[in-house]
């Protein structure tokens, strides 16, 4: 098979409950390079499986610097489980870290592996049914994966403040999502989640309060950059990473193309962006 043909093709996850089992999901979108990128990936991984978490959520980012940055990676038709570890924005970045951190603490971890923990990760259903089954915006994205046990937000932990979102921006701009167009079924499920995510409580450290607060946020932490753009909660996202005394993170940046270590401290980075108002901080658990 030519690895740069785009596979669509039907997968089999495993779901370890007590005992293995299999379970068929959903459609799988993947290429063989992905496959040869993930063992490339435990390969690189081998002698650095049994640093701290936070660490190998920093060495596993590492892995992927220079690569390039690629916008709207998940927007296939069918709703599907998309793979793509040749290509990555700033969220399927910080999803895709994350859970090969996960398959690599697993013990013995495989493809299918990666591919069950991903899906898991990204959906709030344990079988997809359509568009809004996927974790759109990142604080309900959050939410989810908190009540699984996968991660910790810890923004209030360490000195946040609450903050006050509403969420709209997907049913009032349909138009913006292919699969919203003409689907006002679908639209009225994305508007009911926005108010229940709406409603929940949440909390940021403001612009200028970072470095009062940097004692608190670790190596490998999720930093989620929240934004004042009328009806969304966070504009970008990256992985927590210290440059000797420099607090700073690694992003896929959609100005430099690519995913980099970024240059400036992370509070400098926040006020420079006009639209930012603070941060949440986001600690994976495993």
């Amino acid at each position: 098979m030519n690895k740069k043909v785009f596979c669509f093709v039907l997968f089999t996850l495993f779901c370890l409950v007590g005992k293995a089992q299999t379970k068929p999901i959903d459609t799988l979108y993947c290429t063989d390079e992905d496959k040869e990128i993930y063992e490339h990936y435990l390969s690189a991984m081998e002698t650095k499986k049994s640093l701290p978490p936070g660490s190998l959520m920093v060495e596993t980012a590492r892995f992927f610097l220079g690569c390039p940055y690629v916008a709207s990676t998940l927007e296939k038709v069918p709703e599907g489980v998309v793979v793509n570890l040749r290509e990555l924005d700033c969220m399927t970045l910080v999803e895709t870290t994350a859970a090969l951190v996960r398959s690599l603490k697993a013990g013995h971890p495989s493809f299918s592996d990666y591919c069950r923990i991903l899906k898991t990760q990204r959906f709030r259903t344990s079988v997809i049914t359509d568009y809004t089954d996927r974790l759109h915006y990142t604080t309900d994205w959050i939410y989810e994966n908190e009540r699984r046990g996968w991660v910790k937000d810890v923004t209030k932990d360490i000195g946040g403040k609450p903050l006050a979102i509403n969420l709209s921006f997907m049913s009032t701009h349909p138009d913006s999502y292919k699969q919203l167009n003409n689907a006002p079924e679908l639209i009225a499920k994305i508007a009911a989640k926005e108010k229940e995510i709406n409603a929940r409580p949440h909390y940021y450290i403001p612009e200028t309060e970072i470095n009062i607060h940097a004692s608190g946020i670790r190596n490998g932490d999720i930093v989620c950059f929240v934004t004042t753009v009328e009806g969304l909660d966070i504009s970008h996202v990256g992985i927590i990473c210290r440059e000797g005394d420099k607090l700073t993170f690694i992003h896929a940046s959609s100005n430099k193309k690519q995913v980099i270590v970024n240059e400036v401290p992370l509070q400098d980075y926040v006020r420079s962006i006009k639209r930012n108002s603070g941060i949440m901080v986001v600690r994976p658990q495993f």
